[in-house]
């Protein structure tokens, strides 16, 4: 069969091609053409666009690059007319997947929506939007269900992908033992990075006793991250390091991150941590006046109550960076957060996320059930 991927960023290239993987092992005459990145590559698919051209992100910047979006959008519906895929899988990337959903949709294309958007958290209306136009929903977070459920919604929860690729990894490469480390999470695209990395930069000074990393998101080059690092000329500059992000937080003592799914990364690596988010006033005011849930990070989301700080917006500070890093270092401290990211990874589910999805969607194609 044809199967039309589309993600938009890192986390989606990620879990899409172990999708790829697992329908590959049910359909050996399976084909794949994508948007997407070096994973979905390396896993069959023909990249069309990759996801670096996509990283679209906050209310103005989308604004600013409206045009590029909607040509993006026009060429996408092209390909997939061309194509004439059996089946049509959305990773994530709601802004652009749900016009694609409903465009399908409306065509006669089978959709698939594997990692539902975060309608629960704002716009909830949108629900409805979801089940007309998708065939399919596969969730990846306990509560989603029971939000489908009550909207009148029958969707699949198939447990969380990230507990297949953390619980089997293996690090290979051993960094420096001669101090503890601190790890630097920015996020994944040019606008986060921009503004929460110069802020997390200015924490270096005050633990000369750490040795301090920078995992680089593998779409954004060298050069970006040197002028930040420069800029905020330090006598010890950190480490930057791309493709090596689970090797840093196997042997990481602490770490300040960017809110998104490298949370939930950090979280079931066991490691200690400090959400951080800062983006332009105006994006923040829109995104607090839609926003319907009490947390930005996934990992407080999941559990329903704070076990991680969140640094939002002014409190994004060298003294409450310091302050935080400083409580995390404390023994007390961290075996209770141990205990809670136990209790996280258990309200995951199973392993096996990828295999559940890739089974069900191949069912469902074989069946041409209806939701």
């Amino acid at each position: 069969m044809k199967y039309y991927l589309i993600a938009g960023e890192a986390s989606g290239d990620l879990h899409a091609s172990n999708l790829m993987l697992a329908m590959a092992k049910l359909d050996s005459a399976a084909q794949f053409r994508v948007w997407g990145g070096d994973k979905m590559e390396a896993a069959g698919g023909a990249v069309i666009k990759h996801y670096r051209e996509l990283a679209f992100m906050g209310f103005a910047e989308v604004a600013m690059n409206l045009r590029t979006i909607l040509g993006n959008i026009r060429f996408c519906k092209e390909d997939i007319q061309k194509w004439q895929p059996d089946a049509l899988i959305l990773i994530d990337y709601p802004g652009f997947n749900m016009r694609i959903a409903k465009w399908a949709k409306a065509n006669g294309i089978r959709v698939y929506y594997y990692i539902s958007p975060q309608i629960w958290a704002w716009n909830t209306k949108r629900v409805h939007e979801l089940g007309k136009n998708v065939d399919r929903v596969f969730v990846i977070l306990p509560f989603e269900k029971e939000f489908y459920t009550k909207h009148g919604y029958s969707v699949d929860f198939v447990g969380h992908p990230l507990l297949d690729v953390t619980e089997n990894f293996q690090s290979e490469i051993d960094f420096p033992k001669d101090k503890d480390i601190i790890t630097l999470l920015p996020g994944s695209r040019r606008q986060e990075i921009s503004t929460i990395l110069s802020e997390m930069l200015k924490v270096i000074p005050s633990f000369p006793e750490h040795r301090f990393y920078i995992a680089g998101a593998p779409a954004i080059e060298i050069g970006f991250y040197q002028k930040i690092i420069d800029a905020a000329n330090l006598a010890e500059a950190p480490t930057l390091v791309f493709g090596q992000t689970y090797d840093l937080l196997t042997q990481t003592k602490v770490a300040l991150v960017a809110s998104g799914t490298a949370t939930l990364e950090t979280a079931l690596f066991k490691v200690p941590q400090v959400v951080c988010y800062r983006g332009s006033w105006i994006n923040y005011w829109i995104f607090k006046s839609l926003i319907k849930v009490k947390y930005i990070s996934l990992v407080n989301l999941i559990m329903d109550q704070k076990i991680v700080e969140e640094l939002l917006q002014a409190e994004l500070t060298k003294a409450n960076l310091a302050q935080e890093i400083h409580q995390l270092l404390e023994t007390t401290k961290r075996s209770q957060l141990e205990l809670e990211y136990t209790l996280l990874r258990e309200k995951l589910g199973n392993q096996g996320a990828s295999e559940r999805t890739a089974k069900l969607i191949w069912d469902y194609l074989q069946n041409q059930e209806k939701v």
